[in-house]
């Protein structure tokens, strides 16, 4: 990835992040100039501080989306070709008891973000946005028979009496941006959603160029370790290092997707390099593997000698019963290829955890 060009001027929002500071390890030093504004919030910084490996060519402004004068100041004196919108709140749990937190950063930061540009009179050539598969809720599942239907929020009796699917005998079918009605089901789908709409609004009237990367479960080296909200791969492998049975919700047959950041990170280098031909480009980011969360605990226990996992029967509110992805669409678009299997992405995850704890 080191070989791949930026170009230009480009600004990160919340660019000293898991996601923003890999992909600056990858393009920061072929940009002209590569501004990274984050407020280094204490959830994902301890202590507040960056990351100690954020590359030397990466100019870091501690500030907040939310603030105008936060982002003025750095758009008036970089005046960005492109914009890469990592800046977000995350946490389906979270983001229920936590609306305004998300509102605020989610939406008003993009918000933000857009006025600050319309007062310095400028319009950057390229917005990229991460957005998220939580944008599609439950998705589309198929009947026996071959019908469809998309299925709203699972309901608390429901989810007591332990049906954990959506009809009798319907199985999900993986989300595609061209066959899945997005319908978010928790407070952070329905930002995530918002940010793409706002976006598409603005840049559709300023005749420039969006970029939606609807990202699957996203883990790998640089994980927030210490973020209770960070995802079930950092918390599963922190539960195994220590020896203990991990815990599965449900009957442990939820499903996702999860994709590693080294093939975030490339598809994203390949979203950079290529603007969209038409206004606003959207693809799906995974692996295209659809794993079991019994599936996936079983593999880290195996790579740490820890306990068989064991079944809980407990919920979350708002969470998905499945959620994967289809990327062959994204592979035709973006040239890209998802490189890094589960198995060997975990074994990873597990030996750059050892170096930050041991």
């Amino acid at each position: 990835m080191s070989s791949q060009q930026a170009g230009g001027r480009v600004l990160v929002t919340g660019g000293a992040g898991f996601i923003g500071t890999t992909l600056a390890l990858a393009l920061a030093e072929s940009a002209e100039q590569w501004v990274a504004l984050d407020n280094l919030h204490p959830q994902v910084h301890p202590a507040s501080q960056p990351p100690a490996d954020l590359p030397d060519a990466v100019d870091l402004r501690v500030g907040d989306v939310t603030v105008a004068n936060h982002l003025d100041a750095v758009v008036a004196d970089l005046r960005p070709d492109t914009i890469v919108h990592l800046a977000a709140e995350t946490g389906t749990a979270q983001s229920l008891s936590e609306s305004t937190r998300h509102g605020m950063v989610n939406v008003v930061g993009t918000t933000q973000l857009l006025d600050t540009l319309t007062r310095a009179g400028h319009v950057p050539s390229h917005i990229v946005l991460t957005s998220s598969r939580a944008v599609y809720g439950e998705g589309v599942w198929r009947n026996l028979d071959g019908s469809t239907f998309q299925p709203g929020l699972r309901t608390h009796a429901q989810l007591e009496a332990g049906r954990w699917d959506h009809g009798d005998g319907a199985a999900h079918v993986p989300n595609t941006v061209d066959g899945t009605q997005p319908n978010p089901i928790n407070v952070y789908g329905a930002t995530k959603l918002a940010q793409e709409q706002i976006l598409s609004a603005w840049t559709g009237s300023h005749d420039t160029r969006l970029s939606v990367l609807r990202l699957q479960n996203v883990y790998g080296p640089r994980q927030s370790l210490s973020n209770p909200y960070t995802g079930i791969v950092s918390l599963f492998s922190r539960l195994a290092r220590e020896g203990q049975s991990i815990p599965l919700y449900e009957d442990g047959e939820i499903t996702r997707d999860f994709v590693h950041i080294d093939d975030v990170v490339s598809a994203m280098v390949a979203t950079i390099a290529h603007k969209p031909a038409d206004h606003v480009r959207t693809v799906d980011i995974g692996s295209g593997v659809r794993t079991t969360i019994g599936d996936l605990a079983r593999e880290i226990a195996r790579y740490h000698g820890a306990p068989e996992p064991h079944v809980t029967g407990q919920y979350r509110d708002g969470d998905v019963r499945h959620a994967s992805c289809d990327v062959e669409a994204t592979i035709r678009k973006l040239d890209w290829k998802p490189q890094v299997s589960l198995r060997d992405g975990v074994a990873g995850l597990q030996e750059w955890i050892a170096t930050q704890l041991d």
